[in-house]
């Protein structure tokens, strides 16, 4: 349970504040979240609302990891795909992609399925 409060604390941390970037000023958002990599378009509020529901969830993951872990396949599901479909694609022809948010996709789809609790959404 140690873990799961460890991740929902990040996500509240980090999908919070780039939330808060991304719908207030996706300018800026644009710029420093997504590497100048795309243009601040609406898509950038769209993708700041799925990370503020991420973190709302994640809030309330904190009393109840288990019940509030599907967000984590979620972000599994989904951190997955942007990765093979679209960032490595991007990367293997030159194209520009925001790579720190590509790092921290890779990071965190190696650690999810070891915190994911697989065998209580079993039972």
């Amino acid at each position: 349970m140690i873990g799961l409060r460890i991740i929902y604390i990040l996500n509240i941390i980090v999908a919070g504040q780039i939330a808060i970037s991304a719908l207030s000023n996706p300018k800026k958002s644009a710029l420093t979240t997504f590497g100048n990599a795309y243009q601040p378009t609406e898509i950038i509020k769209l993708v700041g609302c799925l990370w503020l529901a991420i973190a709302v969830l994640s809030v309330l993951g904190l009393w109840k990891p288990v019940t509030f872990s599907p967000v984590l396949l979620l972000q599994l599901i989904y951190k997955g795909t942007w990765l093979f479909i679209v960032a490595l694609p991007a990367f293997r022809n030159d194209m520009p992609i925001p790579k720190i948010m590509a790092l921290f996709f890779i990071i965190w789809i190696l650690v999810l399925p070891f915190l994911i609790p697989w065998k209580e959404w079993l039972n």
